[in-house]
């Protein structure tokens, strides 16, 4: 029983630790430099989610280039250079890992 206290107790100071963060901070009390840095939060935070699944295997050895996570990282890179377009980047990516993966590997 004591565990289950435990992952209500984490779970409940993890939402008041994120509400607090909505309530306390006012955007409109914001300063424009501010918000401005913000903005580059998610472009940040995106890489170091996704580089690790990409360019590292099971063991946290770095994979090689003809794998096909990282041809289809660069296919979907390069499509959303051209397109500018999240859907067809993503959509690009999978089909080419799907055929990578399923058809050439």
């Amino acid at each position: 029983m004591s565990i289950w206290i435990s992952i209500i107790v984490a779970g409940l100071i993890n939402y008041l630790t994120r509400l607090g963060s909505v309530l306390i901070i006012n955007p409109k009390r914001m300063s424009e430099k501010t918000k401005q840095v913000l903005n580059y939060v998610p472009s940040a935070v995106f890489p170091a989610i996704i580089f690790p699944a990409v360019f590292l295997d099971l063991n946290e050895n770095l994979v090689r280039l003809n794998d096909p996570k990282v041809l289809s990282i660069l296919v979907a890179f390069i499509s959303g250079l051209i397109t500018k377009n999240l859907i067809v980047t993503i959509l690009s990516g999978l089909i080419c890992f799907w055929i990578l993966l399923f058809v050439i590997f």
